[in-house]
């Protein structure tokens, strides 16, 4: 059985993921693997156990993240950026069918 190589744990493959770097055969970015790790504060054996990833797969991606940190960081800012944008043009049902039950609207629900 031979080893895998760094390289061999992280692929990029256009049209699977927006052509994010993630890792081999799944549907984990490296992305996803750096908020868990680095932002929510979860454990590289937490991840792998939670994803049934190998420990290496997770360590890999992370490595990966910091040999890239600038572009990966920058696309998270751009997603971020993108999602409050979408957020802010695009108003939300729920909270339109709130104010209405709030304010006595015709959609009032009654009493039951």
């Amino acid at each position: 059985m031979s080893a895998k190589t760094l390289d061999q744990h992280i692929e990029i493959t256009p049209g699977v993921l927006g052509g994010k770097p993630r890792i081999a055969g799944r549907r984990i970015s490296v992305q996803n693997v750096v908020v868990w790790y680095d932002r929510m504060g979860k454990s590289a054996d937490e991840i792998a156990t939670e994803y049934d990833l190998a420990l290496a797969d997770v360590h890999a991606a992370l490595a990966y993240y910091f040999d890239h940190r600038e572009e990966i960081d920058e696309n998270m800012r751009n997603g971020a950026a993108y999602a409050e944008d979408m957020k802010a043009r695009t108003p939300s049902k729920l909270r339109a069918k709130l104010e209405k039950l709030t304010h006595g609207g015709a959609d009032q629900v009654p009493p039951g």
